[in-house]
């Protein structure tokens, strides 16, 4: 089971926060392409890009040429195997990540969410 709120709108993207109820291989990819919001830079799940129209051509070049998924795990919790110790690591959201919403903020801003 995953868990998701909706962090930030965008034209034709939506930023989530996810939460996992369990850790299985490729979960958050499969669960997100089924309700129709997979990931950027996901070729296996997400298909080619759908950029918003009259995007802006840096816009247009960013996601093309996203290199990875944009997923990032900033917090990861666990019980630790041998002493059941809750153990947690955070960490801070990734440069590419941070222009990548950068962009699509722009875009929003410039467009409106009315333009899709």
């Amino acid at each position: 089971m995953t868990h998701y709120r909706v962090m930030e709108k965008y034209r034709g993207h939506t930023r989530l926060r996810l939460r996992l109820e369990t850790g299985r291989t490729h979960q958050i990819r499969v669960h997100m392409a089924f309700i129709n919001h997979s990931l950027v830079g996901d070729p296996v799940y997400g298909g080619r890009p759908r950029p918003p129209r009259k995007a802006a051509e840096s816009l247009l070049v960013m996601l093309r040429n996203f290199k990875r998924q944009a997923l990032h795990a900033a917090m990861l919790r666990l019980a630790h195997p041998i002493t059941s110790e809750i153990l947690e690591w955070h960490a801070p959201l990734p440069d590419d990540l941070v222009e990548l919403n950068a962009a699509l903020r722009a875009d929003t801003l410039l467009h409106g969410m009315d333009e899709a």
